[in-house]
């Protein structure tokens, strides 16, 4: 759902435009990039690495309360960095689990909450990263950013909705090719 995430994080810097037009390219991008952050672990222990589902909105809350008083495009940037951020670990959980086929559902580990020690489950809401709903729900958080967007931005994005319907069209064939690259099984994690 990483495409999900940053389309999501676009979204949130895209709310700009009614109150600072010139700010908004840039807070797309920055809610974007705040957006895809916590999926750098995905090669690492991943939703546990860099996903803080409760400490992310302790972080959150502060900077759009400074970004509310203090009005600079920094301070709305960085608000939107930390709500894409937060947005992202809670959006995990109401996602499918960790397991390499999730269609399967096997896996009860959504996001590791570290203030409980505990992982969350998943709910499923959007069944598993790759799913038709998860290509649906990326989509509608573009379709007003790139109403408010232009040019190459426009453009960006817009091959990321193309490029997340491509990884829907392949995700159930990636376990399998995997096995045959890796001389693996890709069972669940």
């Amino acid at each position: 759902m990483t495409t999900t995430h940053a389309l999501f994080g676009a979204f949130l810097g895209a709310a700009t435009a009614p109150f600072a037009p010139v700010a908004t390219p840039g807070a797309v991008v920055v809610g974007f990039v705040g957006g895809a952050l916590p999926d750098v672990d995905l090669l690492a222990a991943h939703r546990r690495s860099t996903h803080f589902p409760v400490y992310a909105g302790l972080v959150a809350a502060p900077a759009s309360a400074l970004a509310l008083l203090v009005g600079t495009p920094l301070a709305t940037f960085l608000a939107i960095l930390c709500l894409a951020a937060t947005a992202h670990c809670l959006m995990d959980v109401l996602g499918g689990g960790l397991e390499h086929r999730p269609w399967k559902a096997t896996s009860d580990r959504g996001v590791y909450d570290h203030l409980n020690g505990r992982w969350l489950r998943p709910r499923r809401w959007v069944r598993y990263a790759g799913a038709p709903e998860d290509f649906v729900l990326g989509a509608a958080f573009a379709a007003p950013v790139l109403a408010v967007t232009s040019g190459r931005l426009r453009w960006g994005l817009l091959s990321v909705v193309l490029g997340s319907g491509l990884f829907v069209a392949v995700r159930r064939r990636l376990p399998p090719l995997a096995e045959r690259i890796f001389g693996e099984d890709s069972g669940d994690v």
